[in-house]
């Protein structure tokens, strides 16, 4: 289930992006993690001014925990999007990724005829589940990882919608 991030997912959020293989697979989130951050980070995703909105993998229907990991949208120009999302190591390779992008891409909340995302090329399980998701190849680029304090090269998708 996906569902808004709330401040009761502080801890586990904490406890998450605490994990470097979590914070050197995701741009922005610093290793070590700063006090505060995940607070800040949850301030962010829930004004009403947001540049992005941010969903929880919720796992609790299932009995598994609340937040499995995080899915965000960001609202870009002409009607675009770019997704990006990650799943804490205890559920990597049992389809949680790909079932809640699927979840996002078909509630499309946006409204966007494309949707992007990349990921950083050591990272091929990404990668797999935007393209089983149908996202189609771009490009190389490369970002800047916070966590890794360098340029990472990295794999652009893109999916149009409109298919």
């Amino acid at each position: 289930m996906l569902r808004p991030v709330r401040r009761s997912d502080e801890g586990l959020l904490n406890l998450y992006y605490a994990d470097p293989r979590v914070a050197r697979m995701y741009r922005n989130v610093p290793h070590p993690l700063p006090e505060g951050a995940v607070t800040a980070y949850i301030d962010d995703a829930t004004s009403p001014e947001r540049v992005r909105d941010v969903w929880a993998i919720d796992g609790s229907a299932q009995g598994h925990a609340e937040v499995m990991g995080l899915i965000t949208l960001e609202r870009m120009d002409r009607n675009q999007s770019e997704i990006s999302y990650w799943v804490a190591p205890a559920f990597w390779n049992t389809g949680i990724a790909s079932e809640a992008v699927r979840v996002l891409l078909d509630a499309n909340p946006q409204n966007a005829r494309q949707i992007y995302a990349e990921v950083f090329q050591d990272n091929p399980g990404s990668a797999r589940v935007l393209t089983n998701c149908g996202f189609d190849y771009l490009g190389d680029a490369e970002a800047f990882s916070v966590a890794r304090e360098a340029s990472v090269p990295t794999w652009t998708y893109v999916l149009k919608m409109d298919k």
